[in-house]
C-alpha cells in the first residue's frame, strides 16, 4: 500500500493510509494510518527516522505505544516525533472502541460487551505487534545498531495492563516492555461511580458529564484541545469504557508470571502521578528486578506533560546494549 501526499510507500501488508482525527494538527513527520486486524480497522500514528532529504532511514528498532483509559493514539502526538528523531520507528494506535478505531462486533452500547475483555484487547495488541514489527529475527541475526531484537512495547496506565497481557501471551515477539504510570493490579471499587453515571447519562459522553459548562458550546467556540477531547469522548464506545472499568477493578496480580518471561521491563511514572499508587509501582519494579524511573515535571501523562524527558528515558532503555 502507498500513502498519498508523501506518505510511506513501503507500508507493511495490512497497513494503509489514514486521516487525522479530532482537529489537532499532526507534528511534522507523524503519519496517520489504519491497521487491518481481526476486529476491524484500528487507527494509528507513525513517526519514523528520516534522512536529510526527508526519506525514510533505517531504524534502530520498532516501538508500539498503547494508550490508556479514555485515551487514544493522540496521547502520544508530542512523543512520537521525538522518538523518531532518536532513530526509532514509533507507532501508536487507538484500541478497539477508542475514538475512531473499530468497535467490537458485539458492542452493546450502554452495556458491557464481551468484546472488551482484557484478552480481546491483548489479542489486538499482539496483532498490531505482528503487523508492524513481525517476529524476532533469526537467532544470532541481531538488530540494527546492536539493539535488542523484537518490538519495544509500551503501555500507558490502562494501556499498560493491556500491554502486559500481550507480553504474557506472546513474549517471543517483544524486545522488552515499558509500563508507564501503570501498576501491578487494580482494586475493588476502582472507578465504581462510572457505570451508574454512564447508565443515567442518556447517551451523553463521559467528557460531557465531566464538563457540563462546555458540553453545549458550539465546537467552533471551544479551545482546540477541548474540541478534540469532546469529539474523542463522543466517538468512544461506552461498552469499551465499562469493559476497562472491570479490568481496572481486577485484583489479580500477574507480576510473577511477567517476571517468568525474562523480558526486560521498565517501570516509569511522573513524579506527581496520582492515578496509580507510586509505592505499588516501585514495589512492582523491585519484584520484576526491573528498572524504575521517575519523570520530572509530569503527573499521570509524562508522554504529553514532559515528552522530552520521556523520550530520552525510552531511548536510553530501548538502546541498552547498543555500542
Amino acid at each position: 500500500m502507498s500513502a498519498p501526499g508523501g506518505g510511506s510507500a513501503d507500508l507493511p501488508d495490512g497497513v494503509g493510509p489514514g486521516a487525522p482525527f479530532g482537529g489537532l494538527p499532526l507534528p511534522d513527520g507523524v503519519e496517520p494510518l489504519v491497521l487491518e486486524v481481526a476486529v476491524g480497522r484500528l487507527t494509528a500514528l507513525r513517526a519514523r527516522p528520516r534522512d536529510e532529504d526527508g526519506r525514510p532511514a533505517p531504524a534502530r528498532g520498532t516501538a508500539v505505544l498503547v494508550p490508556g483509559f479514555t485515551g487514544s493514539k493522540e496521547d502520544f502526538l508530542a512523543l512520537l516525533p521525538l522518538l523518531a528523531a532518536r532513530g526509532w520507528d514509533a507507532w501508536a494506535y487507538s484500541q478497539r472502541g477508542q475514538a475512531d478505531s473499530a468497535r467490537s462486533p458485539d458492542d452493546a452500547g450502554a452495556g458491557r460487551g464481551t468484546g472488551y475483555l482484557l484478552a480481546d484487547l491483548a489479542a489486538d495488541a499482539v496483532e498490531v505487534v505482528r503487523l508492524v514489527g513481525g517476529a524476532r529475527p533469526p537467532e544470532g541475526a541481531g538488530a540494527p545498531g546492536g539493539a535488542r531484537p523484537g518490538v519495544h512495547l509500551l503501555g500507558h496506565s490502562f494501556g499498560g495492563v493491556v500491554a502486559r497481557a500481550a507480553a504474557l501471551a506472546a513474549p517471543e515477539l517483544l524486545a522488552d516492555l515499558v509500563l508507564l504510570c501503570s501498576g501491578p493490579h487494580g482494586w475493588l471499587g476502582r472507578k465504581a461511580d462510572l457505570p451508574p453515571r454512564l447508565a443515567a447519562a442518556g447517551g451523553r459522553s463521559l467528557w460531557a458529564l465531566d464538563n457540563p459548562g462546555l458540553a453545549e458550546q458550539d465546537p467552533r467556540d471551544l479551545d482546540p484541545l477541548d474540541a478534540f477531547l469532546r469529539e474523542r469522548s463522543e466517538r468512544t464506545s461506552t461498552a469499551a469504557l465499562l469493559g476497562a472499568v472491570a479490568v481496572l477493578a481486577d485484583t489479580a496480580d500477574p507480576t510473577e508470571e511477567l517476571a517468568g518471561t525474562g523480558l526486560p521491563v521498565l517501570v516509569a511514572h511522573g513524579e506527581d502521578d496520582d492515578a496509580w499508587p507510586q509505592a505499588w509501582q516501585r514495589a512492582m519494579a523491585a519484584r520484576l528486578s526491573a528498572r524504575h524511573e521517575v519523570v520530572p515535571g509530569a503527573g499521570h501523562l509524562p508522554n504529553a506533560e514532559n515528552p522530552g524527558a520521556t523520550a530520552a528515558l525510552l531511548d536510553d532503555f530501548w538502546g541498552a546494549g547498543t555500542p
